[in-house]
C-alpha cells in the first residue's frame, strides 16, 4: 500500500478521486449484478418486475423561483407568490387592495 504521508497534496487528491471513481464503478455494477438477479427469480416463478430507477435530474436543489409579486412603494419588497404571503402584502389586502394589482 502506498505511504499516503510521502505523497504530495496534488498526489493525494488524484488518489482519493480514483478511488472515489472505483467505488462508483464497483457500486453500479454490484446494482445491475443485483437488478439482474431479482429478475431471473422473478422470472423463474413466471412474475414479471419493474424496477424504477431514481430520475437523477430530479435532484434539483436550490433552483430560484421568479418573483410574482412586487410592493409597490418600496421594489425591494418582493415575493415569489408561494408560502405564506409575506406582511407587506396581508397589509394590502387588508386595506382592500387586490393581489393581482402588484403582479410584476
Amino acid at each position: 500500500m502506498t505511504e499516503y504521508q510521502n505523497l504530495s497534496e496534488h498526489e493525494l487528491q488524484a488518489v482519493i478521486e480514483n478511488a472515489e471513481k472505483a467505488l462508483k464503478n464497483k457500486q453500479s455494477n454490484k446494482r445491475k449484478e443485483v437488478i439482474a438477479q431479482i429478475k431471473e427469480l422473478a422470472a423463474s416463478i413466471d412474475v414479471v418486475v419493474e424496477i424504477h430507477e431514481p430520475d437523477k435530474r430530479a435532484a434539483r436543489k436550490g433552483a430560484k423561483v421568479a418573483i410574482k409579486y412586487r410592493h409597490p412603494d418600496d421594489p425591494f419588497k418582493t415575493w415569489t407568490g408561494r408560502g405564506v404571503a409575506p406582511k407587506w402584502m396581508q397589509e394590502l389586502q387588508n386595506a382592500g387592495h387586490q393581489r393581482s394589482e402588484f403582479e410584476v
